[in-house]
């Protein structure tokens, strides 16, 4: 699928075919724009990627993030089994959105924002940096460390009913400046 990699927002990906050629597709994508990428920057700061847990690459985790979905999963009794990840085709077709949006290219489009939210996982307050594409209903979360630079955490299409609901409702609560 090299047509991909001519693809500009809002055109969608072409993603057809095995699974396989599909994230290779999408890989070669991610490299140009994210991991290879020496100006993915954010108002002239660094963006990293997520990071890793043991064993795992912190780029292959941001990849992962990027274009997995995760699903809560339970056994027959109905006990919580830890999240499992699966491949999204709207998260992945809009993979090369992120450079565009992380360069504000279509300003009347987005609204760029920072909250302070509780993190579930970390028992803790977090500072995520939003940049929410209003007309292609796209997100990408930022987490800002130490003022330094910012980690992508994930990007994702707003598919669920209460979505654009649940961005309006940060958006309430954000800072005044973006962090």
């Amino acid at each position: 699928m090299p047509i991909n990699l001519i693809k500009q927002y809002p055109e969608l990906l072409e993603l057809v075919g095995s699974l396989y050629d599909m994230r290779a597709s999408l890989r070669r994508i991610y490299v140009r724009d994210v991991e290879d990428n020496p100006d993915f920057k954010f108002r002239g700061i660094p963006i990293h990627p997520i990071k890793a847990e043991e064993g795992q690459l912190e780029m292959d985790m941001t990849f992962a993030h990027l274009t997995t979905r995760e699903y809560e999963q339970s056994d027959e009794n109905g006990n919580p089994l830890p999240p499992k990840r699966e491949f999204d085709i709207k998260r992945s077709r809009r993979l090369h959105w992120i450079n565009h949006h992380v360069h504000e290219r279509t300003p009347e489009n987005i609204q760029v924002f920072t909250v302070i939210e509780w993190d579930k996982k970390k028992h803790q307050d977090v500072t995520h940096t939003y940049i929410y594409d209003m007309v292609g209903k796209y997100v990408i979360v930022f987490d800002r460390r130490q003022q330094k630079d910012f980690r992508l955490l994930t990007a994702y299409y707003l598919d669920e009913p209460y979505a654009e609901k649940m961005m309006k409702k940060k958006m309430r609560k954000k800072l005044t400046d973006v962090l």
